[in-house]
């Protein structure tokens, strides 16, 4: 780690992007070449060699994708990039969600040849549900099959028309070395040499008119998105280079355009071109204005701006446990300067913190800087109780920023651990794992007996698992979660007696009920009444029936599950004046009990999972009849531009690892969420299965 103070910047100075994008578009890859075309990495590294600066865990550098969002800098033009390298892979889009919430731009990247593709939909739609302005790059202008008109269209038509192109390449495909820049109408050829030079030429008259339409495109395009761009359009019928500026800058901010640009990141050709429209045109945090925060223990409403003089507050948008460092936080500087020894109130749990050393990050590498202003990203080590969505602020200002909200989990499994012993080490693993990665769950049910892992599918469980081994020397094993089905019954029986007597010598056992038995609506719960007359029963011994019963519920009768939605009424019975006690009666309440409810014709009832699958429409029959063999019961369809999203209803069981089949059937571009319906009978073929596999378990235990 490098001891020198990093050069500190004005919030005008300073542009945060976010590089997002379907897996293999180039992130990494650009995020390279942006470092070295500026000057701030001396190399160029590669993911095929496991050598980039973002991508610097070993389980990045063995399958060559990114799983975690990095966050970089790179100085150009004395303006600092803060740059954030978000994951592909929908595994991980939980990493794209908080990269997108501290950014100011979000840069789409589209490969030349396939366009747009399921991932770029995912993100585009995540930054449109964030409000954050975006442009787009196509990458890879020099592969063979090159086509950046078909593209562009695609992307037209997926993200809408406000699409336009800010350029366009002169010979794309294996010779691809220059653009057309439409918005000051040069020609820029670029050096080969991977460095980015270029040189600006006037257009050959070739390209004249084709660049003149989409000159006249970009134009039209961004005067329709301001009023007095407009009326100067229409008077002098163009617009000079300064109002195009301008007039992209602002309609830029306002998300009323999305420029395209064009590069090849591997030979850094077009990203100088790049760095200079981010400086020139991408929007500042003060352009951003004013963020909405919660004020106070009302938790009232209100926008912060973002300016050096209030006082300070920062959002803490991602936590990382880094081997010989401990926890890093991430975090945006929202109002005011932070400093190191700055005393900070944690406002989710009313605790101080002081912070340390603060640094500026380019991937592992960690630079210390004096102070961070307004609009600034950077990171803290070693905060005491300070977790992602935690905001620190100023005792006076005591806000809470609004926080990150992570997509839900798609997928469940139990886990094992490999040793005894061991479940205290694995516990407080996982919990750490969770603070590093909030779209991780761990649900422990006491009820099953298992601890549950979820998370965004099968790959992310996979990764959690191998850094549990890695960093907490513990090894468990991934199995299918038990469903947590119940067992409900459908008959009354008006008398389920039991009578419990032993005796063997001294003092015997002996306790004497009558339960009547019946069923309540579903969701009933559990009532137990005493109607009890005469004494028959003395009073003291009435709680422990009712114990009997309860507990006899909680470990089911049929097939090992809980008993649910059930009405218990003792009524009568006999005691001994010597022999009965609460043991005895709890006894005769639990026999009696599991007898009623083989006679009131019981039933398993199973958990019923709300889906919602969007896919494109060419895969919609398939993904419908593939639910229907699950038992699902379609409840509807409706169009989102592009796609079709299908609602259903589908048992729990049935939907184990549906991201990765789900996955399989649509090529990698259907999506789906799911949560958690209600219970409803299981088929009676289904129920018997459970049942037969419940009692060759009990076989094996006994």
């Amino acid at each position: 780690m490098s001891k020198t103070i990093a050069k500190e910047y004005t919030i005008d100075k300073i542009r945060n992007i976010a590089l997002i994008g379907h897996g293999g578009s180039g992130k990494t890859t650009l995020t390279e070449s942006l470092l070295f075309v500026s000057g701030t990495a001396a190399r160029m590294g590669r993911v095929e060699d496991g050598s980039t600066i973002s991508d610097y865990h070993a389980d990045e550098i063995e399958r060559k994708i990114s799983i975690n969002a990095a966050l970089l800098h790179a100085d150009w033009q004395g303006t600092k990039i803060n740059i954030l390298d978000t994951p592909g892979y929908s595994d991980f889009t939980g990493e794209v969600v908080s990269s997108l919430y501290v950014a100011d731009l979000a840069v789409v990247l589209l490969k030349a040849v396939e366009g747009v593709e399921v991932g770029s939909e995912i993100v585009w739609n995540h930054a449109r549900n964030l409000n954050v302005p975006a442009m787009i790059v196509i990458n890879k202008l020099d592969n063979e099959n090159a086509d950046f008109d078909r593209v562009v269209e695609t992307a037209k038509e997926r993200f809408g028309h406000d699409v336009v192109a800010a350029q366009f390449p002169v010979n794309q495909g294996t010779e691809f070395d220059s653009v057309i820049d439409l918005i000051r109408m040069k020609l820029l050829k670029f050096d080969k040499d991977g460095i980015g030079k270029f040189t600006e030429n006037e257009i050959p008259g070739d390209l004249k008119q084709k660049a003149d339409q989409l000159h006249e495109e970009l134009i039209e395009k961004i005067a329709e998105t301001d009023e007095s761009l407009m009326n100067k359009f229409f008077e002098a019928g163009t617009l000079d280079e300064n109002d195009l500026g301008n007039g992209l800058r602002s309609a830029l901010l306002q998300r009323k355009i999305f420029p395209i640009v064009c590069i090849t990141s591997t030979t850094g050709m077009g990203v100088a071109p790049l760095l200079n429209f981010i400086v020139t045109h991408a929007p500042s945090p003060k352009d951003r204005g004013p963020v909405q925060a919660l004020s106070g223990l009302e938790k009232k409403a209100i926008t912060l701006e973002p300016t050096a003089s209030k006082e300070p507050s920062l959002f803490v948008f991602k936590t990382v446990s880094e081997e010989h460092v401990g926890e890093l936080s991430f975090f945006r500087v929202y109002s005011g300067v932070i400093t190191p020894g700055l005393d900070l109130q944690n406002q989710a749990n009313g605790k101080a913190e002081r912070l340390g050393q603060i640094f500026v990050m380019n991937g592992k590498e960690r630079q210390e800087v004096a102070r961070l202003v307004a609009g600034d990203i950077g990171a803290v080590v070693k905060l005491k109780d300070t977790h992602t969505n935690n905001t620190l602020a100023g005792r006076s200002l005591a806000i809470d920023f609004l926080p990150i909200k992570f997509p839900e989990p798609v997928i469940r499994m139990a886990i094992k651990s490999k040793v005894k012993g061991e479940e205290d080490r694995i516990a407080n693993g996982l919990h750490s794992l969770h603070e590093e990665d909030p779209t991780f769950l761990v649900i422990v049910d006491g009820k099953l007996s298992q601890t549950i892992i979820a998370g965004q599918g099968e790959l992310h469980l996979l990764i959690v698992t191998k850094r549990l081994k890695q960093k907490y020397g513990v090894e468990v094993d991934l199995l299918e979660p038990k469903i947590p089905y119940k067992e409900a019954i459908r008959a009354v029986v008006p008398d389920a007696e039991y009578k419990h007597k032993k005796q063997t010598g001294g003092r015997g056992q002996y306790g004497h009920v009558h339960l009547k038995i019946e069923p309540l609506p579903r969701g009933g719960g559990f009532e137990f009444e005493d109607a009890v007359v005469g004494g028959v029963v003395p009073g003291r011994f009435i709680p422990a029936v009712e114990k009997g019963v309860i507990e006899t519920m909680q470990r089911g009768v049929i097939a090992g599950y809980e008993v649910v939605d059930v009405k218990v009424t003792i009524f009568d019975g006999t005691y001994h004046a010597v022999d009965s006690d609460e043991h005895s009666f709890k006894m005769a309440g639990t026999m009696a009990f599991k007898k009623g409810i083989l006679d009131a014709r019981p039933i398993l009832l199973e958990p019923i999972n709300e889906i919602e699958v969007t896919v494109p429409e060419e895969y919609m029959g398939d993904v419908m009849g593939d639910l229907s063999g699950r038992r699902g019961k379609i409840q509807g369809m409706e169009a989102e531009g592009y796609f079709q999203k299908i609602k259903a209803l589908v048992p729990m069981s049935e939907i184990h690892k549906y991201s990765t089949i789900l996955r399989s059937m649509t090529q990698g571009r259907g999506v789906f969420k799911t949560k958690f319906s209600h219970y409803d009978e299981m088929p009676k073929e289904t129920a018997e299965k459970v049942i037969e596999a419940h009692g060759k378990l009990k076989e094996v235990e006994e």
